[in-house]
């Protein structure tokens, strides 16, 4: 591990207004989202960002919001965001993308909630408003999108899943009402970009625990994908975004699948 700076924020006349919450938050080449989740958490005595190489000016915007920086060699979705959770000491903790937002009603209950002595929860689950394209997708499975993210110190970690990774807390998970927004990429180069990422690790964990396919069963479950997506699930009422969507879904279900196809090909001693 290498620090690559440690910035306590410690300005006195806005001491007291900070409560006691630590925002866990791994990056990489995160600037054009950055700076909007720093100022919606700007509550939070302490934010950790572990950053792991970006080259554009990620780590400068977080030096400018007083965050601890860290660099750590990446390790998967889930054991990277440990790690940040590791190096939180508040009482509370909440873990963020940096392309989520709390916006002022989701602080004000977290504050409640977290300086009330009579809090019997060991964490909060809250609704995820995604926005794409610049519009709230209310279907297809993408509301409430219902995650774990605030839990005390102690009581809560992430799975070792390096991708879908998740909170889990022990003891009692409240609900609660108000949301976290998540501005999702709706640049298509990018959705590309990561479905390819994502996909590969996809198969690989799918590999891992024993799991086969084919290129007939990628097919399938591509197919089966979208219809659920845009028809099942309604995604054809969010107009054009929800028809974009239930296609990069399928696309990332079909390559999958087709990759682990051709892991289980390489191992067998295929071409």
């Amino acid at each position: 591990m290498t620090l690559s700076e440690s910035i306590r924020p410690v300005f006195k006349d806005n001491l007291l207004k900070k409560i006691p919450l630590s925002i866990a938050i791994i990056t990489k080449n995160e600037e054009e989202n950055l700076r909007a989740c720093l100022q919606s958490v700007a509550f939070a005595r302490q934010i950790v960002v572990v950053d792991s190489g970006s080259t554009d000016a990620t780590l400068q915007i977080a030096a400018e919001f007083g965050c601890e920086i860290y660099e750590e060699a990446w390790l998967g979705f889930g054991p990277q965001k440990q790690l940040a959770i590791d190096k939180c000491l508040e009482p509370w903790i909440l873990v963020l993308d940096a392309d989520e937002r709390i916006p002022p009603e989701t602080a004000e209950v977290i504050k409640t909630v977290i300086t009330n002595p009579g809090t019997r929860e060991a964490g909060f689950s809250f609704p995820r408003k995604n926005y794409f394209q610049g519009r709230w997708i209310k279907h297809a499975g993408w509301w409430p999108d219902r995650i774990i993210r605030l839990f005390r110190m102690k009581s809560g970690r992430m799975t070792k899943a390096t991708v879908h990774e998740a909170v889990e807390v022990d003891g009692l998970v409240g609900a609660l009402d108000v949301p976290i927004e998540h501005f999702t990429e709706s640049r298509l180069g990018m959705i590309l970009q990561k479905i390819d990422k994502y996909s590969t690790l996809g198969a690989k964990e799918a590999f891992k625990e024993g799991k086969r396919s084919s290129t007939g069963t990628a097919f399938l479950r591509a197919f089966f994908t979208f219809f659920q997506d845009y028809f099942l699930r309604g995604g054809v009422l969010d107009g054009m975004p929800g028809l974009t969507l239930a296609v990069t879904d399928s696309v990332n279900k079909f390559f999958k699948y087709a990759k682990l196809s051709e892991l289980t090909r390489i191992n067998n001693g295929g071409n």
